[in-house]
């Protein structure tokens, strides 16, 4: 496994670049997972969830020019997505999890929030599409695309979605089991389609636990880069820092958290936590958005892969 972990980026923070606009109904806290979409030319839609004052989350964007990433060239004003209807899965909440094209269409596979009665919540992954560039969706079933299974009998969720010429990929967060009501465990597991709609899952880790201690493996976000899949994902104990990994075919993971590159904030918005990376490849180098304490509350962090 020499060809892995040739060259270890080493970042630059911009600190936070998008914040909540209070004013907006359902946008008073948070800007929570942000995901891109690359539109022409440098230009990129950042989508993310915001909260309202009963905390439920909304899907809005931005549009981010990555020749000045720390610079907001225009913002939604109603949300691209809603909380679905009561009684679905999402009836309580959407988060944006992966952004993808497919021809003319946008896929927005997303996080559905619902709240649970002996455990605190209940998480699944949905599917919306857009035929506007990402400014609009519509739900391609107000059922989620993974549920629970025989062998993924807890939350699923956070599905992360790559194209390759012989299948779609993903990579998802799958509950293993709850510690007490309000303490779910969950690490990265792999699935299989033929369409991107219905996925084969046979409980493949793609990302387990590295201790006993190790409680929560999040959102995983994976490029293909010089024939080498690189993955960044939030891990915890107690709070989230980065975790990375890189595989040669995409199924078999080495992991190396001190090769991702970011450690946490020494003061600020990302002093106690840091996750729910986006890295995107830009000019030979890198350009990273993130979110710090309290699971975005305060916004989107930038963060530049030096030398770019």
């Amino acid at each position: 496994m020499s060809e892995l972990f040739l060259r270890r980026p080493v970042w630059r923070r911009f600190g936070l670049v998008i914040r909540p606009r209070t004013e907006l109904w359902w946008w008073r806290t948070h800007a929570m997972i942000p995901t891109p979409l690359q539109l022409e030319g440098s230009y990129v839609r950042l989508f993310f969830s915001g909260r309202n004052d009963k905390n439920q989350s909304h899907i809005g964007s931005v549009v981010i020019d990555l020749e000045r990433p720390d610079r907001i060239v225009e913002y939604t004003v109603e949300p691209a997505l809603r909380p679905g209807p009561l009684g679905c899965f999402d009836d309580n909440g959407v988060t944006p999890s992966c952004a993808i094209r497919d021809g003319n269409d946008v896929r927005l596979y997303y996080i559905g929030w619902n709240p649970g009665s002996t455990v605190r919540m209940h998480l699944f992954g949905g599917l919306a599409i857009s035929r506007d560039e990402g400014q609009s969706f519509e739900r391609w079933s107000h059922a989620p695309i993974i549920e629970r299974t025989k062998v993924n009998p807890y939350l699923n969720t956070a599905p992360f979605v790559i194209r390759t010429e012989k299948c779609w990929r993903m990579y998802y967060v799958a509950g293993t089991g709850w510690v007490h009501r309000d303490l779910p465990r969950y690490n990265i597991q792999y699935a299989e389609s033929e369409d991107g709609y219905s996925w084969k899952r046979e409980g493949i880790v793609a990302i387990p636990f590295q201790n006993e201690h190790e409680n929560a493996l999040a959102r995983p976000y994976v490029i293909h880069e010089n024939g080498i899949y690189k993955m960044w994902f939030s891990h915890k104990g107690s709070a989230y820092r980065m975790g990375y990994a890189e595989s040669l075919d995409g199924l078999t993971w080495i992991r190396n958290d001190d090769f991702g590159g970011l450690a946490s904030g020494q003061g600020g918005f990302d002093s106690e936590m840091a996750e729910y990376f986006c890295v995107i490849p830009y000019r030979g180098g890198k350009i990273m958005f993130y979110n710090g304490n309290d699971y975005g509350r305060e916004g989107i962090g930038l963060a530049v892969e030096e030398g770019v």
